[in-house]
This record gives C-alpha cells, structure tokens and sequence, in this order.
C-alpha cells in the first residue's frame, strides 16, 4: 500500500472540491484547476478531507495511488496559497524586462531574447530577481525551467540564469594561470 497515497488531504475553508465520473475540480481563491480521474482510482469527499482509493490491487493501480494523492494535494495548496519560483540573473549587461505578458530578456547575444508568458503564470522583476507565480505546480516549474534553459549559468564565471537556491560549482580555468 503507498504510503503517501493512503494520507488523507485536509481541505482549508476557502476550497471547493466538486468530484465526478470525469474528474476533480477544486475551486480556491486564487483559482480553479481541475485533474482527471486515473482509472482504478476512485477520490471520495469525506468531512472536509479528500481520500484516493484504489479500486483493485493491479500494479498499475499501486503505481498511480501516491501520484493522484500528490496531484490533488498541489492543486489544493495551488488554489488556496500558490507557488512561485524564483530565477536568479547573473552577468555584466544581463537584463530583463516586462512588456505585454513577454519578457525582454538581454543576455550577452547578438538579439534580444522574448518569451512569451503562457496564461495563468504572472511574473515580477526586482533588481536582478524573477520571480515567477501561479496557481500550478506543473506550470510554473516549467515555465521557470524554460526561461533557465535560455542562458544556463556556465562554470567559470557562474554568468547566466539560475534558480536562486541552485548552486553552480565553479572551474579554475586554464591549469596554467594561478
């Protein structure tokens, strides 16, 4: 039995839960999400907690009880709180700015580098800090991983995008110089 799939999720006041055939829906203030049913999986609503069963004992069944707990666990903290991650830019002349749901980035290339926002992802520059916010745990980490993979922080001078708890291990250089 997964351990972590068994763990009831303990709903807070401000989250709807509205479980069908389809799949679950979970309303919060910051949002709405919603996740399909696995099959072999049944989610009940009991007393203000969410429980995931399992139908039968297959092994594909086993394997996806912990995961549909966890799903349903993000999209209840993500309504109710959110998540963000936050980027690091690092570099002489390394820039970004904000303009219409795209980001400017400047990054030592010969052109400006834009992204475009998806919808649902907000984002804030302070200084040299991105932080990027939204209500899916899924979304934002990609999001955050996309704009690192622009310029990824390299080894001997540590420039580049890196997230703001990411150690980047230095190199020495040319042996010779000392």
């Amino acid at each position: 039995m997964s351990r972590i799939g068994k763990l009831p999720i303990t709903l807070p006041a401000s989250v709807e839960v509205n479980v069908d055939n389809a799949g679950v829906e979970i309303k919060g203030p910051k949002g709405t999400l919603k996740q399909f049913k696995m099959p072999g999986l049944k989610v009940v609503l009991e007393d203000s907690k969410l429980l995931v069963a399992k139908e039968n004992d297959e092994a594909g069944t086993r394997a996806k009880h912990g995961l549909m707990r966890t799903l349903l666990s993000n999209m209840v903290e993500g309504v109710s709180n959110g998540f963000e991650k936050k980027l690091e830019i690092q570099g002489v002349g390394y820039r970004v700015q904000l303009a219409d749901e795209t980001l400017k980035f400047n990054l030592g290339f010969s052109h400006d580098v834009l992204y475009k926002l998806p919808t649902g992802i907000q984002v804030s520059i302070e200084q040299n800090i991105l932080t990027v916010r939204g209500i899916s745990k899924q979304q934002v980490g990609q999001v955050a991983a996309e704009i690192r993979a622009l310029k990824k922080p390299e080894p001997y001078k540590g420039k580049g995008i890196r997230y703001s708890d990411e150690r980047v291990l230095r190199k020495s250089g040319k042996s010779g110089k000392e």
